[in-house]
């Protein structure tokens, strides 16, 4: 998709349609236990048909992924208004619980899955940079109270938890660059600066070397260029879209968009309303590649020597070279 992006600006529909599809190929992989951590449109092929799929899983992390049952009361409160997006102050602090390598689907007794939490003994052992993850504890106390609530359903590793300084610059989330530690929020980080560079053609926060891009997405506050927009509702549609990026870019991932359920909180935002998230795969895209028929490989023409019907008859004689007698050959 990288030439496309950068021969013009995206539509919001055709923006919609592939951060749509790009949404559910990160929820498959976070389902599995993968961590993208190299979303960009370099990394997005469009294929024969139109629709997308992601490629380059060399930075890739394999982590956790443990089901939690949550109620809608017990989630962080964002509503989709511009501006809004502060998560609740019962975040759950992390654990040192260390995570296998291998994903993991575990079962949970009761709805919810409990990790248990470290004694009072040295955590240095648990705090690895990069072969290790972490995973946050989180508990559900007032269950009993949440009987009239519909729950949902997390198989995401919203908690994991890596300190690899893996990924493309103007790509990076602020805690890699930090170091702090990182999980599945990064992939909704490079989410945001996806459908940035898909609406406005260039990236967020991209400066004039590799240090000052990495200095402004730590520091640097999010800011959107003047489009000209031509009906009142493309204004609305370029509003959701706003506001969509900015709780993708969140800079703080227990305030992102997506850092504490995962995609279920992607999907719901109104950028998304009308997609028929089941059916995505089979809605025709907005842009179907034209096919070109194979262009055959010039041939080199064969050389024909033509010898005289004498020339065949008579025996092979090797052409004489001044004062070799037509003798090539030294004998001792």
């Amino acid at each position: 998709m990288a030439a496309g992006i950068k021969e013009e600006e995206s539509d919001y529909d055709s923006s919609r349609f592939y951060a749509a599809e790009t949404v559910l190929a990160l929820e498959y992989l976070h389902m599995m236990g993968v961590v993208y951590r190299d979303l960009k449109p370099e990394n997005v092929l469009v294929r024969g048909d139109g629709h997308i799929m992601l490629s380059d899983f060399d930075l890739s992390l394999k982590c956790d992924v443990v089901p939690r049952l949550l109620r809608h009361n017990s989630l962080p409160r964002q509503s989709h208004s511009a501006g809004a997006g502060r998560a609740d102050n019962n975040a759950p602090k992390p654990s040192s619980c260390v995570a296998p390598i291998q994903p993991v689907l575990t079962c949970f007794f009761n709805g919810v899955h409990k990790c248990q939490k470290p004694g009072g003994g040295n955590n240095n052992g648990s705090k690895q940079a990069d072969s290790s993850t972490e995973l946050e504890a989180e508990d559900d106390d007032d269950s009993s109270n949440n009987n009239n609530n519909p729950a949902e359903l997390v198989v995401e590793p919203v908690s994991a938890r890596s300190r690899s300084f893996v990924g493309t610059h103007e790509y990076l989330a602020p805690e890699v660059i930090s170091g702090q530690g990182h999980g599945g929020a990064v992939d909704w980080w490079t989410l945001g600066v996806f459908m940035y560079e898909m609406i406005y053609g260039r990236t967020p926060f991209k400066g004039e070397s590799n240090a000052q891009t990495l200095a402004n997405i730590v520091k640097q506050p999010l800011s959107f260029p003047r489009a000209a927009v031509a009906s009142g509702r493309e204004w609305d549609e370029l509003l959701r879209a706003q506001d969509l990026m900015t709780r993708l870019l969140a800079k703080n991932p227990r305030r992102r968009l997506g850092g504490c359920t995962g995609s279920a909180e992607v999907k719901r935002h109104d950028f998304f309303k009308g997609v028929n998230w089941a059916l995505v795969r089979s809605v025709r895209p907005p842009h179907v590649p034209k096919k070109v028929p194979p262009v055959p490989l010039p041939q080199k023409k064969k050389r024909v020597v033509v010898m005289s019907r004498k020339e065949r008859q008579e025996p092979f004689k090797p052409r004489s070279v001044d004062g070799d007698n037509g003798n090539r050959f030294d004998y001792f």
